[in-house]
């Protein structure tokens, strides 16, 4: 069986939402590194979070979905970047949006770059 390839990600310490930084100088530009992910509870949370709303505030049910989909889109655009030989990534952002109802997607995207530290 083949073994598959190592991950190669970039470290989350250089990954910003600047467009530089700070003591690091950008020497490469690979293009925009992202991660995507697709999620919706399953239909026992979906259930549980409908009566919950009913007394308002905050459902912990979809924020929990929320926070996993945004890690897991980080994740996937950390790897594409070490992918694609970047070991930094500047410009970082999220987008989100309801692809059908309870069903949202998250990106996570960025300009994925090679710095070097200022002598």
């Amino acid at each position: 069986m083949a073994q598959a390839p190592p991950r190669i990600l970039v470290n989350p310490v250089y990954c910003t939402t600047l467009n530089a930084i700070p003591g690091f100088k950008i020497v490469q530009q690979f293009g925009i590194a992202r991660g995507l992910t697709v999620r919706t509870p399953n239909v026992g949370k979906q259930v549980f979070a409908g009566f919950a709303s009913l007394g308002g505030g905050e459902s912990t049910v979809f924020m929990d979905m929320a926070e996993k989909a945004r890690e897991t889109a980080l994740q996937r655009m950390l790897e594409h970047a070490g992918a694609i030989g970047a070991n930094a990534i500047i410009g970082m952002r999220y987008d989100t949006q309801e692809i059908v109802q309870g069903m949202t997607e998250v990106l996570a995207y960025g300009t994925a770059v090679a710095i070097v530290p200022i002598n």
